[in-house]
């Protein structure tokens, strides 16, 4: 998609990522305040932290979807890895191939940084983006587990 930029997370793009991360928590049927948007969003903007975030912009410089990433150790190959948490294309633009243009930004991303590989989970039902991660990706048989800390 020509009229596409794929650029880091600015202040300028917090409208619009509000718009596209309370998108994502509503997909995923997940409960999601405005203080913890704000929260990850002050993560993002904190050069020290992980977490870091592209978008991708219209010809209009508007953000109509956003990665999130950070490394993570794999002590079992003695490598780092980086870690896809969240990726959500706005529904207006969706088909333009804007998802995957997002996951090849984050692989550059972690080529430049020697990471060994690019990981993420998705719901079992999402047949759409499993369409698109199956194009770029090889599915696992990991399964994944969750223990509720008090």
């Amino acid at each position: 998609m020509s009229d596409l930029r794929i650029v880091p997370l600015h202040a300028r793009h917090r409208e619009d990522w509000e718009r596209l991360y309370a998108g994502y928590a509503e997909f995923y049927r997940v409960t999601q305040t405005e203080e913890m948007r704000a929260t990850v969003w002050g993560w993002i903007m904190d050069p020290g932290h992980e977490v870091k975030a592209l978008v991708a912009e219209d010809a209009a410089g508007r953000a109509i979807g956003l990665a999130h990433y950070r490394p993570f150790a794999r002590p079992l190959s003695a490598s780092i890895g980086g870690f896809l948490d969240d990726l959500f294309v706005a529904p207006e633009a969706r088909g333009r191939r804007v998802a995957d243009t997002l996951i090849e930004a984050v692989a550059a991303e972690g080529r430049r940084r020697g990471w060994s590989v690019i990981r993420w989970i998705t719901a079992d039902d999402n047949y759409r983006g499993r369409g698109v991660y199956d194009r770029l990706a090889t599915r696992t048989m990991w399964i994944t587990y969750d223990r509720k800390l008090p």
